[in-house]
Formats: structure tokens, sequence, C-alpha cells
């Protein structure tokens, strides 16, 4: 399985949320961790993360006659690469959100099912807004979250400290304007009438 299709999974990427911060766990604690998920599949989908090369088997011990696998992440499988992410078909990235929109809803209704949720205390935030930005202002802009995100990505379980779910999305919401327009303006026989 390539890692597209090993990624673009619900599931497969709960897991993988559920494994990141430098956490180990086993595949019963990934259970307890996903309770809405059946154990089989979650079973399953370990095993093919691990198969893949995105989780790693760093400990093993004989727990009642079977081996009990305790795996990390591994981060540098979790990224599609440039070549990969170019070579992604419309599809593909349909594909792909839907899966993140899925496994992002899930882990939210999961998040609201605890005991003692409070979305406000807990800063939860999912704000939506529009910014016009050049090519170049949003590389730059995504550069500068990367650079943030990157500077917390290796916090590991700590007293005081939570995980927290961070998603960024970014798309064009319309066609830009032709290079030669600008915002539009009145002519001059438009201000002569008013």
């Amino acid at each position: 399985m390539d890692t597209l299709d090993l990624l673009l999974h619900p599931v497969r990427l709960r897991i993988t949320y559920a494994m990141s911060g430098e956490r180990t766990r086993t595949t019963a604690e990934l259970c307890a961790a996903l309770p809405d998920v059946p154990k089989t599949t979650v079973y399953r989908h370990v095993g093919l993360l691990a198969e893949g090369g995105v989780l790693e088997v760093v400990d093993e011990q004989r727990v009642r006659g079977a081996v009990e696998r305790r795996y990390r992440l591994r981060r540098d499988r979790m990224a599609i690469g440039p070549e990969a992410g170019a070579s992604m078909s419309l599809d593909d990235h349909s594909r792909g959100f839907a899966a993140a929109m899925a496994a992002l809803l899930a882990e939210f209704n999961a998040y609201l099912g605890r005991p003692g949720a409070d979305p406000f205390a807990d800063s939860v935030g999912y704000r939506q807004g529009t910014l016009w930005l050049s090519p170049d202002e949003l590389t730059e802009m995504i550069s500068e979250l990367r650079h943030s995100f990157a500077s917390r990505a290796g916090n590991g379980p700590a007293p005081g400290r939570k995980p927290h779910l961070v998603s960024s999305i970014f798309f064009p919401t319309e066609e830009p304007l032709p290079r030669h327009e600008g915002p539009p303006t009145a002519t001059s026989s438009e201000t002569d009438r008013q």
C-alpha cells in the first residue's frame, strides 16, 4: 500500500493522532483511546500502519501467552512528500480531504463525549475566515505557521500539558482577478453621471 492510500483513511488518521506527541502505545491502549472504533478495526489498521512503516515496534513483551507490542509513530513517514503530493489527482485530494474531515469530526465528537468536556475552558476554536493573499504571502504565512508548530512538535506528555489536535486547511475560494485588473473602480463616464 503506498503512502497516500495508507494515510488517507479516517481510522488510520485517528490512530496517528492518538500516537502523536512522542507517545508509545499498545494496540489495547489505542482501543481504549478510540472507544467508538471497533477493536477489530483498530487492530487491523494498526497492522497496516506497522506494515507500511508509519508505526514502529519499540517494545515487545509476553502478556498471558500473547505478544504485546508497544508502538511509536515514525514522524518521517507521516508526510506526503512533494513528488507524491504533486502527482495527486483531484480525486486523491477529494478523498484525502474527506478522510481528514471524517477523522476530525470523529475526534471532536469523542472529545465532546468525554466526562467534563468544556469547550470554552479548553479554548476550543473552529473559526473560518478569508485572507486575501498573493502566492508569496501565502508561502510566507505557511512557513511562519510551520515554524510555530515545529517549535512545539517535540513537546511530549508532561504535567499541565494536554494534547491538542490542530488542523489547518488552505484553499482559494474564488478565481483570482486577472493581473491587469484591480478592484472595480468608477470610470470617468460613470463619475460624470453621479
